[in-house]
């Protein structure tokens, strides 16, 4: 029997060494102004649409706090769901199942975290459009997961999953890091 443990002196400084690698691109990216023209068209686009009190609504208001945060959490707990139904044999339908559901659910999310966005400050607006690009790569990942899994080719299907799964931890983080974000200094 294999009684190895991992030795908190040999991780402790992976983890810290991958954290100041994140945490300094999450600085470049909230620095960089490249795309700021962009941005200002995109925002002055969103807060211009004649939403009324939907606007109010997609922001939380009622909640009082985000809406978006709330909306996600049905693309991400589907998506995580088919990955654990993935490594079950037999569990093919219900992962895709919930493959679809989670796609359905997207632009719920994506409608209410745009909202959002219209309002940021530069440095959170400019990790925001990483944020959605980093979600456009998972929804595309899964549409094509669902594709793959619909035409009868699964293990294809559960490939794209995992990336698309990938996609999501990543964007996660950096949804995390506008919601949170901590100066460390």
């Amino acid at each position: 029997m294999n009684t190895r443990t991992l030795d908190p002196a040999k991780v402790a400084p992976a983890l810290n060494a991958a954290s100041g690698w994140w945490l300094t691109t999450l600085g470049r990216i909230e620095r960089t102004t490249a795309a700021d023209p962009a941005i200002r068209v995109l925002q002055r686009g969103i807060r211009s649409l004649p939403l009324g009190g939907v606007r109010d609504l997609l922001k939380g208001r009622p909640l009082g706090h985000p809406l978006h945060p709330v909306l996600v959490q049905v693309p991400i707990g589907c998506w995580l769901s088919a990955a654990v139904l993935d490594a079950v044999p037999g569990e093919r339908r219900a992962a895709t199942t919930l493959t679809a559901v989670g796609l359905l659910g997207v632009a719920p999310a994506a409608i209410a975290g745009w909202a959002d966005w219209a309002d940021q400050p530069p440095e959170q607006a400019r990790v925001g459009l990483a944020h959605a690009a980093s979600n456009a790569a998972a929804v595309s990942c899964y549409a094509v997961s669902l594709a793959a899994r619909l035409g009868g080719r699964p293990v294809k299907g559960r490939m794209w999953a995992w990336a698309g799964l990938a996609a999501v931890a990543v964007t996660g983080a950096l949804g995390g890091h506008i919601a949170y974000r901590q100066d460390t200094d």
